[in-house]
């Protein structure tokens, strides 16, 4: 499906470290604002336990987890929306993705400059937000204008619905608004899509805490962070950047030791990976035969010729019927065969709504 999230910040809240973590890559990440200029991209697996879960009753070839990817782009300053810094060619790179991962730093370290001279996640925020609203206002006004006249003069209701949605748009943003406060009809969230407004994408916070505040879950500065994400209907986690960059340059074998010792579960980067993929509103359903067993990606509600689709656009437009049991039914029952004779296993058409977790077989016809 292409989906992208884009790691924002200010410079030096350790969004490529981060990045570096994240992608097992090598994006440049130094002690001086701007140190990332073009953005990086990587892309990573979703970890998902139902997969390796999944494959030992079915035992395939191959196991393919789904994706997601991750653009780092350079750090952003006051005046962005003006040029500041090189602010008008991040902006775009924003744009270009589906969710907005932003990083706060909530450490202090007098070895760690900060571009503001002091840390202030609440101000940093800001900052940020007030750069992408003030890149969207000046967008939307200038759409605002040119549809304003035509609006009034046109009889064509697909124009009146855009200059309805460009107004409560406009309206918000010049009330200090994020354009994802707005409320839309169904017909009109088309029409908010393509506008690909900054402020209209989801948004989750991630706090940069020292490695002190990140084993003990107390932090003061990322207790407030939180706050104004749940303010927002964002989403907002806690991470080590550092602490994340050192495990993952230790082998795979080593990793599982490593957290051991410092009483982890897991990386807090799995955590960070699946809460962007919640962001987006997305499920994962799964195929599993004998050459694969593989994880798919769909959005949140996507009807069985949608999710079809996503494997091959034949599938989608010659769609007959979809096979399908859940996963736990297989984890419990232990296979296919015993899952069709409880009766769990089930044919669904056109209008079955694809749940999490799902495993699927489609019958088409082109």
């Amino acid at each position: 499906m292409g989906l992208k999230c884009g790691i924002v910040g200010l410079p030096n809240v350790g969004k490529s470290t981060l990045f570096n973590a994240l992608t097992s890559s090598q994006a440049e990440a130094a002690n001086y604002p701007f140190c990332t200029i073009d953005p990086n991209v990587g892309v990573v697996t979703v970890p998902d336990v139902r997969l390796e879960q999944i494959s030992q009753f079915v035992k395939p070839q191959n196991q393919v987890p789904t994706v997601i990817e991750f653009v780092d782009i350079a750090g952003l300053v006051a005046g962005a929306s003006q040029g500041e810094g090189l602010g008008n060619k991040f902006l775009m790179n924003i744009r270009e993705t589906d969710a907005i991962v932003h990083v706060v730093r909530c450490f202090v370290d007098p070895n760690v400059v900060h571009v503001s001279g002091n840390v202030d996640p609440l101000r940093d925020i800001e900052v940020i937000n007030t750069e992408l609203m003030l890149a969207d206002l000046d967008s939307v006004e200038k759409r605002f204008k040119k549809i304003e006249k035509l609006a009034h003069t046109s009889k064509d209701a697909k124009v009146k619905s855009e200059f309805n949605i460009v107004k409560k748009v406009y309206d918000a943003l010049k009330e200090g608004k994020p354009a994802r406060t707005v409320t839309v009809e169904e017909d009109e969230t088309q029409i908010l899509r393509e506008m690909h407004l900054l402020t209209s994408k989801p948004v989750l916070y991630v706090c940069n805490v020292s490695e002190d505040e990140f084993l003990s879950g107390k932090s003061a500065m990322a207790d407030k962070v939180a706050e104004q994400a749940k303010s927002e209907n964002n989403l907002s986690l806690q991470i080590c950047s550092q602490m994340e960059a050192e495990i993952a340059q230790l082998e795979p074998s080593e990793r599982g030791e490593f957290l051991a010792s410092m009483g982890i579960k897991e990386p807090g980067l799995n955590r960070l990976i699946r809460e962007s993929y919640q962001l987006l509103n997305l499920i994962t359903y799964f195929t599993a035969g004998e050459k694969e067993v593989r994880a798919w990606t769909v959005a949140r509600g996507s009807k069985a010729p949608q999710a079809a689709g996503v494997i091959h656009t034949d599938f989608e437009r010659g769609f007959i019927r979809a096979e399908t049991y859940h996963c736990k039914d297989l984890l419990a029952l232990k296979s296919e065969s015993a899952v069709k004779e409880a009766g769990k296993y089930r044919s669904e058409g056109k209008e079955y709504l694809v749940q999490d977790g799902d495993i699927m077989l489609f019958r088409f016809n082109v």
